[in-house]
């Protein structure tokens, strides 16, 4: 009698662990967002009214590029580069204004070969074999442009004029590294344009109209947009008496009471109401 195959419930359960460990979105708007090419997916995401969920092999792949980094930094360490260290267990945080801010891979005081003497921001990544050969090929700017979009918002906001973006080929450990210079114009464009989509309180446009356009059929808000089928979380962003505003904070305009507490913010109350603008969108 043959033995049955294995169903792996071994592999199943590690995913499974790694999908009940997800963390809740994140407070703020990411710079590491602010190159994404649909103003309606960075609103959205923004107000926690669709939310990516990630099976757990993706997962494993973002614990690998996390994991990563420690490799590189000891990498840069020992090629010479001096880092400027951030406090015990947190990360070097920049704040760009209304509700933009984001977390610096590292930040080089001096050291690297190609200009010793010069401070770099440092910023991180993994990829598979095909996107690393377009990396060499293009360059960072055209092949990954929220990548360099999320350099030029980093060194606006630490006023460091240079960046060093270090990639990593999954697949045979090859290094692509390059130096970016800052450029002003480009950062205070996609700066400027995180800071209005945070605290605009109408719905932006979709991308395409188009249900099978190619950024839009992979996207988790396709059904929210496409189908008008998705399911709205309750949460006080997606409240139609909330508002975001300028200095960071959100308002509740029905309690008239500000700011709303972050945790707070993830519950919401028995007063809530669907925003205006996703009514037609929701699920019944």
């Amino acid at each position: 009698m043959k033995i049955p195959e294995p169903i792996h419930s071994t592999i199943a359960a590690i995913d499974a662990w790694h999908e009940a460990q997800t963390e809740p979105p994140r407070p703020h708007m990411g710079a590491s967002m602010l190159g994404h090419s649909c103003d309606r997916w960075l609103w959205l995401s923004f107000r926690w009214a669709v939310q990516e969920k990630f099976p757990g092999r993706v997962l494993r792949l973002f614990r690998r590029g996390k994991l990563e980094e420690d490799i590189i930094l000891d990498d840069l360490r020992a090629a010479g580069c001096v880092l400027r260290e951030p406090p015990p267990g947190e990360q070097h945080r920049v704040s760009l204004g209304s509700h933009v801010s984001g977390s610096i891979d590292a930040i080089i005081e001096s050291g690297i070969p190609e200009s010793p003497n010069k401070p770099h921001i440092a910023e991180f990544k993994t990829h598979s074999k095909k996107s690393f050969d377009a990396l060499e090929r293009d360059g960072v700017e055209k092949a990954k442009p929220q990548h360099y979009v999320q350099m030029q918002t980093y060194m606006h906001g630490t006023r460091i004029d240079r960046a060093l973006y270090v990639a990593v080929c999954k697949d045979d450990d090859r290094l692509y590294i390059e130096r970016v210079r800052y450029n002003r114009t480009d950062a205070e464009k996609y700066i400027s344009r995180g800071q209005r989509l945070a605290i605009v309180d109408e719905q932006p446009p979709p991308l395409s109209d188009n249900p099978t356009w190619y950024e839009c059929k992979w996207c988790a808000a396709h059904d929210y947009c496409h189908q008008k089928s998705a399911t709205v979380p309750k949460n006080c962003r997606t409240c139609r008496w909330s508002t975001a505003l300028p200095n960071s904070t959100w308002r509740c305009e029905r309690h008239d009471s500000e700011p709303i507490p972050v945790e707070f913010q993830r519950i919401g109350c028995d007063g809530y109401e669907l925003h205006d603008d996703m009514r037609e969108h929701h699920a019944p």
